[in-house]
């Protein structure tokens, strides 16, 4: 499942994702792959968090995520 409000927060912050990769240290295919679903490991998952401003959890919990996502188009409506 793509996680489209990953693609938001990177899009809120004007970034591309060579630029995202780059500040996280990753190839930009491993970020695509991040955003397209792929979980990334726990230090990925902190680094990408830090530079985009959210709780890094977010990869791993499910429900969480499906949350974030909800509140974010509530916040776009």
């Amino acid at each position: 499942m793509k996680n489209t409000w990953l693609v938001e927060k990177r899009n809120e912050k004007e970034l591309s994702h060579q630029e995202i990769a780059d500040l996280v240290g990753i190839d930009r295919s491993y970020y695509t792959k991040i955003e397209n679903g792929l979980r990334p490991s726990v230090k990925v998952a902190k680094s990408i968090a830090n530079h985009l401003d959210f709780d890094w959890t977010l990869f791993f919990n499910d429900f969480c995520a499906k949350n974030a996502q909800k509140e974010l188009t509530k916040e776009v409506s």
